[in-house]
């Protein structure tokens, strides 16, 4: 089951998808938290290098990245290597 997607969207991709009026979040700091999704999130990463975990699954992302998060990962890890600084919409 596919849980992640990731891609390095061009600037045309982000403005289409309006990423910018999307809100900021930042992470708590190193070295990560607990969470449980129950809706899909996409974000675009700012800052900072994060990696979730979710029952084996994972996916790693740093700046430029695009990361869709389906409703499907449930509950799972963030692993915080460097301050995540992101904009994010839940869908």
């Amino acid at each position: 089951m596919v849980k992640f997607k990731k891609s390095k969207p061009t600037e045309k991709e982000l403005q289409a998808l309006g990423v910018k009026k999307w809100p900021k979040w930042s992470s708590p700091p190193p070295p990560g938290f607990d969470w449980e999704y129950d809706g899909k999130e996409i974000f675009y990463v700012l800052e900072g290098e994060a990696e979730i975990d979710s029952e084996g699954d994972k996916i790693s992302f740093g700046p430029g990245d695009l990361v869709t998060v389906l409703p499907e990962t449930g509950k799972c890890h963030w692993t915080v290597k460097k301050q995540i600084k992101k904009h994010y919409n839940f869908e």
